[in-house]
């Protein structure tokens, strides 16, 4: 793998065994949570990327490794009603050549 992508595949597991490829372009510094909503995912956002209200949950399912989860980004998932071994908040995920290849489902939204 080259670390000169200019874009790179994520899947999104939309029910087990189908997954849609999206690209994302490595050069705007991007979360993966700006991208799963212009590829038309309903992910609410509603503190527009912060890591304060857990509304861009997702499940990483396979792929590379990622950074660990930030202090910050701990205190959201642990206060989440589901939270899975990969769980990760989409917003502070940020699309580098590195993430080629990342597997995520998107987790339900509790009201």
């Amino acid at each position: 793998m080259s670390s000169d992508l200019t874009e790179v595949r994520i899947y999104v597991e939309e029910a087990p065994g189908q997954r849609i490829e999206i690209q994302a372009p490595t050069d705007m510094n991007l979360s993966l949570m700006e991208v799963l909503k212009a590829s038309g995912y309903d992910i609410q956002a509603t503190c527009g990327g912060m890591a304060l209200c857990g509304t861009c949950h997702v499940e990483v399912l396979a792929g590379p490794a990622l950074d660990e989860p930030s202090d910050d980004e701990m205190y959201m998932l642990e206060s989440l009603p589901i939270l899975n071994e990969g769980s990760r908040l989409s917003c502070q995920i940020r699309i580098t050549p590195r993430l080629d290849g990342l597997v995520v489902r998107l987790m339900p939204q509790m009201a």
